[in-house]
């Protein structure tokens, strides 16, 4: 086997620095640890749910404020429905 010339040496160095670039010594660390990658999995899962939970609800709550603004409003042919839901809602509550 010969030696590695000039430029052979260089796309050698280009791909070792790519790869200390793209940390792949602590993605591999990281996967080698399945207890860690499984138990950051499961707070990335909480912490997702959290978030939809609390967005639907914000956005339920301004649906509802929608809702009853239109219903104040009383636009013909969908007052009365939109009267019923809010006030199932309001039962719910």
């Amino acid at each position: 086997m010969g030696t590695i010339n000039g430029r052979d040496r260089e796309r050698l160095q280009r791909l070792l620095d790519t790869l200390e670039r793209m940390r792949l010594d602590e993605y591999v660390e990281y996967v080698s640890n399945r207890r860690r990658m499984i138990w950051q999995n499961i707070l990335y899962g909480v912490c997702r749910g959290l978030g939809f939970t609390l967005g639907f609800s914000v956005l339920g709550a301004l649906l509802a404020v929608l809702l009853r603004g239109l219903v104040v409003d009383n636009i013909p042919l969908i007052g009365g429905f939109l009267a019923e839901v809010i006030h199932a809602i309001e039962a719910r509550m």
